[in-house]
This record gives C-alpha cells, structure tokens and sequence, in this order.
C-alpha cells in the first residue's frame, strides 16, 4: 500500500511540474529590429562557418 502511495506521489508530482512548465511557456515578442539584428548575425555566422 506504501509503494502506491509513494508511486502515485512520485507521478503527480513530475505530471504537475510538466503542466507548470508547460502553462509558463511563452512566446518572444521580438521587435523587428531585434529580429534584424538576429538575421544579420546568423547570416555572419553562416559567412565564418563557410570560410572554415
């Protein structure tokens, strides 16, 4: 009866900490500068990585 217990403890708590993951998830609300910037990096990346 203890293991029970124990083991239905164990899954509420990991199906619980899923769901709060899950429910504080957002989005980025990036600005279209910011996604500028970010294009423009992995587009130098890109450049560096083809020259090695």
């Amino acid at each position: 009866m203890t293991a029970i217990i124990i083991t239905v403890l164990a899954l509420g708590i990991v199906v619980g900490g899923i769901l709060l993951l899950k429910k504080s998830a957002k989005r980025f609300n990036l600005t279209p500068e910011q996604l500028e910037k970010i294009k423009q990096r992995n587009e130098a990346l890109d450049k560096e990585d083809s020259k090695d």
